[in-house]
Order: structure tokens, then C-alpha cells, then sequence
């Protein structure tokens, strides 16, 4: 790692030197192209500072024990050194994270699919859940929600719900939770209180624009129809509903949140859209790594990622066997700390792999 922090640091004042410099501002696309790279290197060469001075103050403080004879003294060497060896750790972490090569869909807006799967109405009951969960993680993160279609149940849940997730990083805040996510507890509907185990699964797409794929209108069946649900006076009586199906892959999107037929079927495109794009980048990352199913983070539906199990009061991620006992705070939102775990994991599996090479 110090080789690379030193590498990045001396780039970092290279750069600084020729902006600072008379005549780069005369060429705007190179003067352009090094403010980009000076503004990604700034986090990393200021945290390595902070990571070799740390280095340097244990290297101090250890000499200092060796030599030193007066108890008082030497005691407070010795708080010093577990200080600054704990923030040398932190800065461990934090700079694992930044010197991953960056997505370029990392800042993109979000959209997550999330479906009942094994469970009957147990299922839909959990996607209303994990909905609320993702709802209230991303209003604590500056995050918009919009609803893109919904398939609600009689008490409450969902059978099928996709949102948008808009603002900064969506994209890098929910890229880990693709995978199906399991629940252990006591349905609403059983009387003789034995815990249940269901299924939802969660589908993870970067919003894609339409410069971002090639999409043929003659490839896009449009039809109208009235909106369906759990029944009762908000269901919408007019065929504002669209259904969208890709014929080339038969990929087919629906949308009724709105009761204008052309919002719906913006809702409906964007979704459709973000769909083709995913198999396109799927198609990209399968070719630039033939080793990405053992990342945190592959995206695969078929695996299960997580256990929610409510008797106990745990999550466990089985992907990097970490296990909180705080479920009720998990599922109000609090789940940065199992995002930041599994983002160190996949740093330090990358860093692990490149040293290897």
C-alpha cells in the first residue's frame, strides 16, 4: 500500500505544480483533464499524508520506549503509541476503499427491484420491509425515493416493487444488496407461532440514459391497460397502466404509479432502459474479470446474501460472515456499517489479488 500512496501523493504535486504553472489555462481540454485527475487524487493524497505521518509518530514513539527509563513517561509513550496505531488502522481502511479503481456508475441514481420470492404472503410482507429499510438509509444519506410500479397485497405488501433512487453515489450506497435476502421469523398470519423462512430477492441497476444504449423504438411493444392492485377507491379505473416488452430479449417492464399514461410510460423507458443496460455492463464486467463471482457484490440473484432472523434480533451477511445483533435499527435504516464492511471487503480482496499479481 505505501508504494502506492506514494506514487498517487507524488502525482498529486505533480499536477499541482502544473496547474500552478503560466500557460496551462491557454489549453483548455489538458488544463480540463488534470483538473479531474488533481479533483479524484485530492482524497487519497490527503489521507496518505495523515497515513505516513501516523506511520512516523509509532516509529517515534517506539524509539522513545526503547530508551526511555522514567515509568510516568514511558506510560504516557505507551497511550500515545495505542492512539496513533488505532488511527493508523482507520486510515488502513479508509484508504483501501479510495484507491479501488472507481465504477463509472458509482454516481449514477439507482433503481432497486425488489420481489417476493418463497413465502406467499410472508414474502410480500418483508419487500414492504426492505423498502421502508432502503426508504429511510437513503433520506438519512440526502437520497430522493420516487416509485416506479408497485404490485401491492391485500395486507400491506408487495408481490413486486421497484423505486428510484436519486442524488449522489445512489449507485455506490446500494450496489451490494443484489442477491435474495432471507427471513426468519413469526408471520402475521401464523397462529400457532412458528417462525417462517422467506425469500425476496433484490435487483440492483444504475439508471441508464438513452445516449448509454443503443435502442431500437421498433423493438418496444407498448400496451395500455387499467391498473391492478389489492383493490379498493385508488385504483385506477382508465388504462393509464403501460406495459413495455422489449421484443429482441423479452424483457417486459410495467408502470401505474402515475394516472397519465405518458408518465407512466417515462417510468416505464427508464426502467426498461436501465434493464438493457445492466445486460450491457454485465457483458463488460464478465470480460474484463473471469474471477468477479468471488467479489463481494456480483449481482447474482441466485445467491443468498443475507439472513434477517428475528428471534434472535440478527443480520448475517453471509458474503463476509459478519453478523450484528441489531436488527430493529437495521431495518429503520441503520445499515451504512454493513455497506462500509462489505465495500472494505471487496477493496481488500482487489488489493490482495493485484498483489498476487
Amino acid at each position: 500500500m505505501s508504494e502506492k500512496l506514494t506514487r498517487a501523493l507524488d502525482r498529486y504535486r505533480e499536477i499541482e505544480t502544473i496547474l500552478s504553472s503560466q500557460g496551462i489555462s491557454s489549453d483548455p481540454e489538458t488544463y480540463a483533464d488534470l483538473m479531474k485527475e488533481y479533483s479524484s487524487l485530492a482524497p487519497i493524497a490527503s489521507k496518505a499524508e495523515e497515513y505516513f505521518k501516523a506511520e512516523k509518530e509509532i516509529g517515534d514513539l517506539e524509539h522513545l520506549l526503547q530508551n526511555e527509563r522514567d515509568p510516568e513517561l514511558k506510560s504516557l509513550c505507551e497511550n500515545e503509541l495505542r492512539d496513533s496505531k488505532t488511527r493508523l488502522d482507520v486510515l488502513q481502511n479508509e484508504l483501501k476503499t479510495l484507491l479501488l479503481p472507481k465504477d463509472p456508475d458509482d454516481d449514477k441514481n439507482v433503481i432497486v427491484e425488489i420481489r417476493a420470492g418463497a413465502g406467499g404472503e410472508e414474502a410480500a410482507l418483508f419487500v414492504a420491509d426492505l423498502f421502508r429499510m432502503y426508504s429511510m438509509y437513503a433520506e438519512r444519506n440526502g437520497l430522493s425515493v420516487e416509485l416506479l410500479s408497485e404490485n401491492r397485497t391485500e395486507l400491506g405488501g408487495f408481490r413486486q416493487l421497484t423505486a428510484l433512487f436519486s442524488g449522489a453515489g445512489a449507485f455506490s450506497r446500494f450496489r451490494y444488496e443484489s442477491g435474495v435476502h432471507r427471513v426468519q421469523r413469526v408471520p402475521v398470519t401464523e397462529s400457532q407461532g412458528r417462525i417462517q423462512t422467506s425469500t425476496v430477492t433484490v435487483a440492483v441497476l444504475p439508471e441508464a440514459k438513452e445516449v448509454e444504449v443503443e435502442l431500437n423504438p421498433a423493438d418496444v411493444k407498448m400496451e395500455s391497460c387499467k391498473s391492478s392492485g389489492a383493490g379498493g377507491q385508488h385504483i385506477n379505473k382508465t388504462e393509464s397502466a403501460v406495459r413495455l416488452t422489449h421484443l429482441p430479449t423479452g424483457i417486459v417492464v410495467e408502470c401505474q404509479e402515475e394516472r397519465s399514461q405518458f408518465k407512466n410510460r417515462d417510468k416505464a423507458m427508464k426502467l426498461l432502459l436501465s434493464k438493457l443496460y445492466e445486460i450491457k455492463r454485465r457483458e463488460q464486467i464478465d470480460a474484463l474479470d473471469e474471477d468477479r463471482k468471488k467479489q463481494v457484490g456480483t449481482g447474482d440473484r441466485s445467491e443468498k446474501i443475507r439472513t434477517y432472523n428475528f428471534r434472535e434480533g440478527r443480520v448475517t451477511d453471509h458474503r463476509i460472515g459478519l453478523t450484528v445483533y441489531t436488527l430493529d435499527a437495521f431495518l429503520n435504516g441503520d445499515i451504512g456499517g454493513m455497506l462500509d464492511a462489505l465495500r472494505l471487503h471487496e477493496a481488500e480482496s482487489k488489493l490482495a489479488g493485484e498483489t498476487n499479481d
